[in-house]
């Protein structure tokens, strides 16, 4: 038991000597100038799709419910399920794309169409 005792404080002690080394500068690396940021459209809601819809299609109903959401990660687009007139069912569906500072449909024909039916 004695022997333990006499070897604590040296094993302490080396232990102790190991972790006063100072720890290395760190390197200093180049930082890059700040890219300027490119303002995005606020997300599509009901009346910025309403505003896309009547501009593409003026013969449409008007929008009576819209529910958006983004494309999927990484897309720029928004995908809008929608309802027309008088329904309150979601029963429709769009891709909005970003246009110049503007929310616009991606493929206005085939939905212009669809909403003349």
């Amino acid at each position: 038991m004695n022997k333990i005792a006499l070897l604590l404080p040296a094993l302490a002690l080396s232990l102790a000597a190991c972790g006063e080394e100072p720890a290395p500068a760190p390197a200093e690396t180049p930082t890059a100038a700040p890219t300027a940021v490119q303002p995005s459209l606020p997300a599509p809601d009901q009346a910025s799709f309403s505003a896309a819809l009547a501009k593409a299609c003026p013969e449409a109903e008007p929008v009576n419910t819209a529910v958006c959401k983004r494309a999927g990660f990484g897309s720029s687009d928004a995908i809008c399920d929608y309802g027309l007139g008088e329904d309150t069912y979601l029963r429709n569906k769009a891709t909005l794309t970003p246009g110049e500072g503007e929310w616009t449909l991606k493929d206005p024909e085939t939905v212009c169409a669809a909403g003349a039916q």
